[in-house]
């Protein structure tokens, strides 16, 4: 080949590998689009790939949607903004292909090449790709036409403006349920780049009109983007407008319950007050449950909107309602929340209204309930002060201590932490002293691990004096219970106890009993008695490691159980990393 013909040659390679019978060989030939553009020189580019592209009709979505995704990049490789027209002609045509997302990918690529082409470009090219779709024969143009008027729009003269708009309505009123719920999707973007002015005549008849359709999915999609059409409009007009939405299908009345409180923060407090306290209260009480688990699970939002008279005035009673409701999922979702109602209500309406439905609420029998209350204790605590607390919910969390289902009782586990450092040292061994040495007893593992984890962050949290008296002469007991998997646990805590209590009782109590259990029977035990006195090793002194660590678990490296010589041959290993590095 001589050097006259070489830059002919990416674009034949390209044209033979794009005819390929091989998919592989074309998606990787359509992927190196840009070196080949690079290598042709943005005007063969222009003049020769784009074409080609543009008739290359390839059957396969994979191939299709790779090409639109390279040619949404391209502009630079046509020769920047004032060339990037040659663009459209092969993504009008993929914007009318059967596949969805190639489609999707097409019109993602064009609003990208839009919002970089000039104002006089747009007029001359884009906003007539963007009727021809619209007018299209075949519903798929019609549908990618709907989400490229918010490019066009804005630099449209005022009578093409009033054409598109009249175009976009037609859309909305087409035979195909697919372009009108595409249509629907893109409505909010659309009003967005409309002059006020023709937002509340043109904009607010076509969001009516299809809140009005009669397919749910079209009614479900408007509703979908009320909120940020709510926020284009004055507060009266969005109450005006927007607010009437409430849809006999379930569907729409749950996507309404999802975006109520967005149009309260649009409207602001005056209209959310009297239009939209009481739409609220209507879906809190829809006799759908999964409204009302959209809506139950925006009580706090709501209530922070509104001021503590209203929200006792006309959100509690609902609340009340919704805490014995009969889906347990509602439940769950108002458990998942209330507990932020509280810092809103006040500690006198907490201590009224809200404490009996905590109550209730912990008592409830789906564990999910328990679970959601229990994990947001602390917000309630800083109301009404840790007195009141202790008295009413107390009692209900030493039964939830013992509840059948052991997620409600990990959970609880989790929280005693923070409920120590809130009760206090004195309360603390009264009531929840027992409980805690009881899980490390439990029938699931993860309990015994969580109850091992809990000593150690209670030892942190008061002092290794009073774990001294408290914890570590009674997990110590336990080392002698006659279940394997108990004793391991007590190995378990004692490790964890030991950095925290330091080297003085370590060597004097803990180590002792450690050294002692090497000698039981299971191996089980001993390849984590190795374990433990691997993690001593940093804690206690050197002359302790040498007399009284390192001969156990020499002891331990004899033993016949390959496990136990194996950690005993780890943990003597690290003691020799340690002599060497002092």
């Amino acid at each position: 080949m001589s050097m006259a013909d070489e830059p002919l040659y990416p674009i034949a390679v390209l044209i033979d590998e794009l005819k390929n019978d091989d998919i592989q060989l074309r998606l990787n030939s359509i992927r190196r689009l840009s070196t080949i553009a690079r290598a042709l020189g943005e005007e063969r580019t222009r003049k020769e790939l784009i074409p080609f592209l543009s008739e290359n009709n390839d059957d396969d979505d994979e191939v299709l949607l790779a090409m639109a995704e390279e040619l949404g990049v391209f502009i630079p490789y046509v020769g920047g903004v004032e060339h990037a027209h040659v663009l459209l002609p092969p993504l009008e045509t993929l914007c009318t292909v059967e596949e969805t997302c190639v489609r999707d990918k097409a019109v993602e690529s064009l609003c990208r090449i839009g919002a970089q082409m000039r104002e006089s470009d747009l007029v001359d090219w884009f906003v007539p790709l963007v009727k021809r779709l619209a007018a299209g024969e075949w519903f798929t143009a019609r549908v990618s036409a709907c989400g490229l008027f918010h490019i066009a729009y804005p630099s449209a003269s005022e009578t093409l403006k009033a054409e598109l708009r009249s175009v976009f309505s037609q859309l909305c009123q087409d035979d195909m349920p697919m372009v009108r719920r595409a249509a629907a999707t893109n409505l909010g973007k659309f009003a967005a780049t409309v002059e006020p002015a023709h937002l509340k005549t043109d904009i607010m008849q076509i969001f009516e009109d299809l809140t009005q359709d009669d397919q749910d999915s079209v009614r479900l999609l408007a509703v979908e983007g009320c909120a940020s059409l709510g926020k284009l409009l004055e507060p009266q007009d969005c109450v005006a407008h927007i607010l009437p939405v409430i849809d006999k299908s379930w569907r729409v009345r749950y996507m309404v319950a999802n975006q109520l409180y967005e149009l309260c923060e649009a409207v602001g407090p005056e209209p959310t007050k009297t239009d939209l306290v009481p739409a609220y209260v209507r879906l809190l009480r829809d006799n759908e449950a999964e409204v009302r688990i959209a809506a139950a699970g925006k009580v706090t939002k709501f209530s922070r909107i509104l001021s503590p008279e209203l929200a006792i005035q006309h959100i509690l009673p609902c609340v009340k309602e919704l805490s014995s409701d009969s889906s347990q999922h509602v439940r769950s979702a108002l458990a998942s929340v209330i507990m932020g109602m509280a810092p809103v209500l006040g500690k006198d309406a907490t201590i009224e209204q809200l404490l009996p439905i905590f109550l209730s609420l912990l008592k409830d029998e789906f564990p999910d309930v328990r679970l959601n209350i229990i994990s947001k204790l602390d917000q309630v605590n800083q109301v009404i002060g840790i007195d009141l607390l202790s008295q009413s919910l107390l009692p209900a969390i030493v039964e939830l201590a013992e509840d059948r289902h052991w997620r409600v009782r990990l959970a609880i586990i989790e929280y005693i932490p923070l409920l120590a450092s809130q009760l206090g040292v004195g309360f603390f061994d009264d009531k929840l002293g027992a409980l805690c040495m009881q899980w490390l007893q439990d029938k699931v593992y993860s309990i015994r691990d969580a109850a091992a984890n809990n000593l150690k962050r209670l030892a942190e949290e008061f002092g290794p004096d009073w774990a001294m008296q408290h914890i570590v002469p009674q997990v110590l007991d336990m080392i002698n219970n006659p279940h394997y998997l108990y004793r391991m646990t007590i190995l378990r805590a004692i490790s964890l106890l030991a950095p925290v209590m330091g080297s003085e009782i370590t060597c004097s109590k803990l180590l002792p009993v450690v050294v002692n259990v090497s000698k039981d029977r299971v191996p089980n035990i001993k390849f984590n008695v190795a374990k433990v006195l691997q993690s001593l090793i940093p804690i206690v002194d050197q002359s302790v490691v040498e007399k009284t660590i390192r001969p156990c678990l020499v002891e331990l490296a004899e033993d016949p159980d390959v496990d136990v010589r194996y950690f005993a041959g780890q943990a003597l290993q690290s003691i020799d990393q340690v002599m060497m590095s002092s």
